[in-house]
């Protein structure tokens, strides 16, 4: 039995040589005259699986992201010139002074003259960054004497914009991404702004000084718009504040530039610029929507409007950890289908989805959601898949839970 297979084993070792041999006998071929058009060929082909080519910064569309842009490009050439010429030197004295050439090492061990130079040349390069690199940022820190203030709130995994002073102020909404799941789980073709698309981007007029503040609801984020040369942090318990001036009507894209966990690469910011007139245009018709959607506390919400509305809240708050099917992915996201959280005690129920769980990723909804919205998603959640359990949750239950 034993030699039996020590001989099986010993011949698919020459078979395995064998296929050796052959694809080193194809890889022979290929690195001959083959090889650099078989090399054009993948090169052609790839490009077709390339989203983009860019390799420069965005578009500046502010004064203060030319300033970077215009710093960048001077460094650039600085670094280029620096660079050039000391691998020049190293070149020359690896060449010219090797011993084949009969050149005996130096016996010096210092040069005053060259160490002044060496130290003078690279202080006298430094201090002339730091002019045009220190008016840069005194300019990117001056929020005074703003057209308009946004407070930019950062959630796991969207934004939350209040708009606190201006013609819009007291309008607030959460912006979430609207890529669809589909493209998401490759069930479809990407589209042309694939993970850089939401439902609801910020509107700001041209020509406006807009005031950011930032902060965050749970970890820390960064809300980053390349073209504008805004990259600041949304950390938990403080506000921090940047500015822009966007000097060209258009639509802007960033994402979030701080890993802030599992949907990290899904929160894209997305701000529209527009003119005065269609600025106005927009703040009107948020205030209308905001007129005609005040909920009456007193209504009495039948079983089937809030699994509907709960329906849409849940897909944009809570399908991106407990799934849309509601199995989540355990153990960091637990399974709502059949769980005990969304089949016991509705009080629990709603008070978790209130207040969050310490020390999870569970994030409180307290601050983001309405009464309504509340009561709808807890009440999909008790009804959808297999927990039917028919129950109703009235707002007014979670505007009584809220004061406890």
């Amino acid at each position: 039995m034993l030699c039996r297979a020590a001989w099986d084993l010993a011949g698919e070792r020459e078979n395995m040589a064998r296929r050796s041999n052959n694809n080193r006998d194809t890889t022979g071929v290929l690195s001959g005259a083959a090889r650099p058009l078989f090399a054009g060929l993948l090169a052609l082909l790839s490009s077709t699986a390339n989203a983009a080519w860019e390799l420069n910064l965005q578009e500046p569309v502010t004064a203060v992201a030319r300033r970077v842009y215009e710093l960048h490009s001077l460094l650039l050439w600085v670094i280029v010139v620096i660079f050039v010429g000391v691998f020049a030197v190293v070149a020359y004295s690896l060449y010219f002074h090797r011993k084949s050439r009969g050149h005996k090492a130096a016996t010096f061990h210092d040069n005053t003259a060259v160490e002044l130079a060496w130290t003078i040349v690279p202080a006298l390069v430094l201090v002339a960054i730091a002019f045009p690199a220190t008016s840069a940022l005194v300019d990117m820190r001056d929020t005074s004497q703003p057209d308009l203030t946004v407070k930019v709130t950062g959630y796991q995994w969207k934004w939350g914009y209040e708009y606190l002073t201006g013609d819009a102020a007291g309008v607030k909404f959460l912006s979430v991404l609207s890529t669809p799941r589909d493209q998401i789980e490759n069930k479809a073709p990407k589209g042309e702004h694939y993970l850089l698309e939401v439902d609801r981007p910020l509107v700001v007029p041209v020509g406006k000084k807009v005031r950011i503040l930032t902060t965050s609801n749970d970890v820390i984020h960064n809300w980053s718009m390349p073209a504008f040369a805004v990259k600041t942090d949304a950390v938990p318990g403080f506000l921090r504040d940047t500015w822009f001036r966007a000097e060209k009507e258009g639509t802007y894209r960033g994402q979030c530039s701080e890993l802030c966990g599992k949907d990290h690469g899904f929160m894209p910011i997305v701000v529209e610029v527009v003119s005065a007139e269609k600025y106005a245009a927009w703040v009107a018709e948020q205030k209308q929507q905001l007129a005609a959607g005040a909920e009456d506390p007193n209504k009495v919400w039948t079983l089937d409007e809030q699994v509907a509305r709960g329906e849409t809240v849940y897909a944009a708050n809570c399908a991106a950890c407990h799934q849309a099917s509601g199995e989540g992915m355990p153990p960091a996201f637990p399974a709502l289908n059949g769980s005990k959280i969304a089949t016991g005690p509705k009080e629990a129920h709603l008070a978790l989805v209130l207040k969050g769980k310490a020390g999870t990723a569970m994030a409180a909804f307290g601050e983001q959601l309405s009464d309504t919205d509340i009561a709808a998603v807890v009440a999909y959640e008790r009804n959808a898949w297999s927990n039917k359990l028919g129950e109703v949750i009235q707002p007014a239950e979670v505007k009584a839970l809220r004061g406890k």
